[in-house]
């Protein structure tokens, strides 16, 4: 199985990313993040954050991906703290100094390396392994082949971006936002200079770009869809989404296509086909000239840079509008599964619990009544009365996929009693 991976940039990002399929997501909070222009999360943003995600079985990685100042490293254990006890997942670090801090602190959490560590071989990625870090993202200059050479000579947990903006220089070593405005990419500030236009001249002063053509810098989009199948044979664990700074649309629409083709792919190979409808979903998503498939299968080339324009595509089309009702404007319900026990003379009783992947109970919680079941004295109750009572999951968040109900003939409930019983369970559960 691999991860797929979305961007938060807000609490209304994650919940989209869940909703549509996301395994993890990756946010960043309130300091030391590569996004500082960001909506970012708060101490108790970002603890509920990792609640929501936890509920639904998923995880969350905290980004910790700029280079700090020394008076600065002092304060990271206070920082990651409060989200090391609320179950954080991991870490993405680039600073060699807070991998030191974090390993001395919180010796069992996870480390990851982040695209700005510029890993381009298998001999950086075992040093990194050596230092107690369990995944790396990998430069994203590499090669399939690259990467694939780096899974094999270490077994490392490799993360690799296959959607979203691509930076015209090394990762992790541009300095052009600094140089020109003060800004430095490393400390989660970058202006975007290479989204801007330019002239490109000759020694001699004369202009050599087209009227045409005026942004040399700006690189496409990466679209990965139609070599989605190479990477996912390639020893990636996890597929990278990038967008910590777009719209809540934007995270929705890109994780759930990416969703469907991952699971298409795994349940079978030999139909994986990509819809041109989805193609297009996907170019109508915020996209910056086209899609390209970056450097995964190429060193370098012209058609990789928009040359033309530099700034976004906002299309808002039928789609937008299909996934801001499916996936953003709507809360999404844990599936469980129940059954229930209704004996005369006995108090009432009702099991929940979560079906794992081979059809086993997991975190099953069992409620009673606080009265003993009745015999009917008029009309009895059927089984579709109960069930229509015990099926009422309103504004709680759960639904139930199966309830099984077993009872004795002639019996009879309050339903305030079967109210309260479903009340208890699904509260039960959900402290589990």
């Amino acid at each position: 199985m691999v991860e797929l991976l979305a961007p938060a940039g807000d609490m209304q990002c994650l919940k989209a990313a869940i909703h549509a399929g996301a395994d993890a997501v990756y946010v960043g909070g309130s300091r030391f993040g590569a996004r500082a222009y960001a909506h970012n999360f708060d101490e108790q943003e970002l603890c509920e954050a990792i609640d929501y995600v936890h509920f639904f079985g998923k995880k969350l990685y905290v980004t910790l991906n700029t280079l700090l100042k020394d008076d600065e490293i002092k304060d990271v254990p206070s920082y990651v703290k409060p989200f090391y006890e609320s179950g954080l997942d991991g870490v993405i670090v680039q600073d060699f100094g807070v991998v030191k801090v974090l390993k001395e602190h919180f010796p069992d959490m996870e480390i990851h390396a982040s695209t700005q560590m510029t890993v381009t071989g298998s001999e950086a990625a075992l040093e990194l392994k050596e230092m107690g870090i369990c995944r790396v993202v990998p430069a994203r200059e590499l090669s399939i082949e690259e990467i694939r050479a780096i899974y094999d000579a270490t077994g490392m947990e490799i993360e690799s971006f296959i959607h979203g903006a691509m930076c015209y220089s090394y990762s992790g070593q541009c300095l052009f936002s600094s140089f020109l405005g003060g800004r430095s990419g490393n400390r989660g500030r970058c202006a975007g200079p290479c989204r801007l236009p330019y002239d490109i001249l000759d020694e001699n002063g004369k202009k050599v770009n087209s009227d045409k053509e005026h942004y040399p810098l700006s690189l496409k989009d990466l679209g990965t869809l139609e070599i989605l199948p190479e990477l996912m044979e390639a020893g990636i664990a996890s597929f990278k989404i990038e967008g910590r700074m777009k719209s809540p649309e934007y995270v929705a629409g890109v994780t759930s296509i990416y969703r469907k083709y991952i699971d298409l792919y795994l349940v079978n190979k030999e139909k994986f086909k990509i819809e041109e409808k989805d193609i297009n979903h996907l170019k109508n998503l915020y996209t910056r000239g086209s899609m390209e498939t970056g450097y995964y299968k190429r060193h370098n080339g012209r058609e990789m840079v928009t040359l033309s324009k530099g700034s976004y595509e906002n299309s808002v089309s039928d789609y937008t509008n299909e996934i801001k009702t499916r996936y953003v404007e709507q809360d999404k319900k844990l599936s469980v599964c129940g059954r229930a026990n209704f004996r005369i003379g006995e108090p009432g009783s009702l099991e929940i619990w979560l079906s794992g992947d081979k059809g086993e109970q997991k975190n099953t919680v069992r409620v009673l009544t606080s009265v003993d079941v009745m015999a009917a004295q008029n009309r009895p109750m059927e089984e579709d009365d109960l069930r229509r009572q015990l099926m009422k999951t309103g504004n709680s968040d759960f639904v139930f996929t199966e309830l099984v109900i077993e009872k004795d003939k002639d019996l009879f409930i309050p339903n305030k009693e079967l109210n309260e019983l479903r009340r208890n369970g699904l509260e039960k559960f959900n402290t589990k």
